[in-house]
C-alpha cells in the first residue's frame, strides 16, 4: 500500500551518520526550527501553487481526481479553485471535498497557533541523525500537549543544514467526526529559496461506513506572490 511505503522508508533512502556529521544541540535546533517556520508563514502569504489529489474507497471500488488551484491570502487564509475532476461523484464530495475543507480549517487554526507544529504545542523528543535523499536530517517524535482535531503523534524530520522540516507522519490524536475511526499521514517537502514547500502528502482515513479512505496530494508549480512559479518535482530533493 502506497501509505506503508511513505511510512515505511526504503532503506536505500537512509543511511546512518558518518562520525564527522553535524554536531548537535536539540534545544538550539528546535529553536531554530521554531524561528524559520514563523518566517516562512509570513512569506507563505499569496503565495499558489498547483494541486492534484487522487483519492479512492476501496472497498466500494470508487476513485476520483481533482486538479485544483490553491491560494494563500495576504491574511493566511486558504481557498481553492476546482480546474478538473473526473471519476465517481461520491469520492467528489465525501473524500475530497471533506480534505479541502479540513485543510481550510486547519490552516485557520494554524494562523491562530493551534495546531501549528511548535515546542507551544507539541513535545519535541530527539531521536537522532540520518541520512535521507542525501542530506542529514535530524529525526524528532512528536507527542501534542492538548488532543486537538488535526494534531498529531509522530515524527518530524529536519533538514540538519537549514532546520527546515522535510518529512512529518504520524496518526491524529482527534478524530474530527465519531464516523472516523483514524487517519494517518505522510507528508513530505522540497526545499527551494529557503522555504520548506509542500511535496506530497500520503493520508489513509479509517472509517466506520464505507472502511478505508486513501488520497495522494502532490503539490507542484509553486509561486510566491509576484515571483514565477517554482517547478517542485517528487523526489527532487532541492
Amino acid at each position: 500500500m502506497k501509505f506503508l511505503r511513505g511510512l515505511a522508508v526504503s532503506a536505500a533512502a537512509i543511511c546512518l551518520l558518518r562520525a564527522d556529521g553535524p554536531v548537535v544541540a536539540p534545544l538550539t535546533v528546535v529553536d531554530t526550527y521554531a524561528t524559520v517556520s514563523s518566517a516562512q508563514s509570513e512569506r507563505m502569504r499569496g503565495a499558489t501553487m498547483q494541486v492534484d489529489i487522487e483519492a479512492s474507497l476501496p472497498k466500494l471500488k470508487k476513485q476520483g481526481r481533482l486538479h485544483a488551484l490553491r491560494r494563500v491570502s495576504r491574511l493566511g487564509r486558504i481557498t481553492y479553485e476546482a480546474l478538473h475532476f473526473e471519476g465517481d461523484n461520491t469520492i467528489k464530495k465525501d473524500v475530497i471535498a471533506r480534505y479541502l475543507a479540513a485543510d481550510i480549517q486547519a490552516a485557520q487554526a494554524d494562523g491562530e497557533s493551534l495546531l501549528a507544529v511548535t515546542p507551544a504545542n507539541y513535545k519535541f523528543k530527539y531521536k537522532g541523525i540520518i541520512c535521507a535523499e542525501g542530506r542529514h536530517v535530524y529525526v524528532f517524535h512528536l507527542t501534542p500537549r492538548k488532543k486537538r482535531v488535526g494534531m498529531f503523534k509522530g515524527e518530524l524530520w529536519l533538514d540538519a543544514a537549514t532546520c527546515l522540516p522535510v518529512r512529518e507522519s504520524g496518526r491524529w490524536v482527534r478524530n474530527p467526526s465519531i464516523f472516523v475511526r483514524r487517519i494517518d499521514f505522510v507528508r513530505e517537502y522540497d526545499i527551494e529559496d529557503g522555504l520548506a514547500i509542500p511535496r506530497q502528502i500520503e493520508s489513509t482515513v479509517e472509517t466506520r461506513l464505507v472502511g478505508k479512505a486513501e488520497l495522494t496530494i502532490r503539490f507542484h508549480d509553486f509561486a510566491l506572490a509576484g515571483s514565477p512559479s517554482l517547478s517542485v518535482a517528487a523526489g527532487s530533493g532541492q
